[in-house]
């Protein structure tokens, strides 16, 4: 009864978080989400009938990850530190937010926008491209047709690790900006161009902040494959 109480409330606490673009994960089996933190978004997916596998580079992190999804049987989690090439160590900089915004970039215009957040720590790690842990893990992609990123500025190097494996989703969802909010971070006009490589093009466009420069903003977007 105890085990069941839980995951109902884990259950209510995210159907209102439900974001208004989240129906296009219905019908699908299964979701990549990389830049996992500890699993948010775990009963949403669960209740959606997905399968998950979550990538999460932040060894205390990834504990908590592996704690929270233990109770749903089709999520697993890997803890990789994603990029464009592998055996490359990274300084990932763990933000004071529960590491959400913890990043291998310097905080720029981010600072500006979210002054309460800062970086507190700061640990070494090596680089790993998403195609070698596919093939490192024996990762069947043909079970998920989704790859959702949250990694904080590090989105257009995921993408391009990841090769010509991008051609194997339908959708890509992303968090963005058209303005500089981490250091040498992606921008959004160039994962528009990049994905545009592979086929993909944008079905919705959310904005969830205003950036500092007029017009600006802050992003999630979501790509499809046509």
């Amino acid at each position: 009864m105890r085990d069941f109480t839980l995951r109902a409330r884990d259950l209510i606490v995210e159907i209102r978080h439900v974001r208004k673009y989240d129906p296009y994960l219905l019908g699908l089996n299964g979701v990549i989400h990389i830049g996992a933190n500890s699993g948010q978004e775990r009963a949403y997916y669960q209740a959606a009938g997905l399968e998950v596998l979550w990538v999460e580079p932040i060894p205390d992190v990834f504990e908590k990850l592996v704690s929270n999804i233990h109770r749903y049987p089709r999520q697993r989690a890997l803890s990789y530190l994603l990029s464009d090439v592998d055996g490359k160590t990274y300084e990932l900089n763990i933000a004071n937010n529960d590491a959400q915004s913890s990043s291998i970039f310097d905080l720029s215009l981010h600072a500006e926008l979210w002054p309460e957040v800062q970086y507190v720590d700061r640990i070494s790690l090596r680089s790993t491209r998403f195609d070698t842990m596919v093939d490192t893990e024996h990762i069947d992609l043909d079970r998920y047709e989704a790859l959702i990123l949250d990694t904080q500025g590090a989105e257009l190097l995921i993408l391009q690790g990841a090769g010509d494996l991008l051609s194997n989703f339908r959708f890509i969802k992303t968090e963005a900006a058209d303005f500089e909010i981490y250091a040498g971070g992606a921008h959004l006009g160039d994962l528009i161009k990049h994905l545009a490589g592979f086929g993909f093009s944008e079905l919705g466009r959310w904005k969830f902040a205003d950036g500092p420069p007029e017009g600006s903003g802050c992003y999630d977007v979501i790509f499809e494959r046509r």
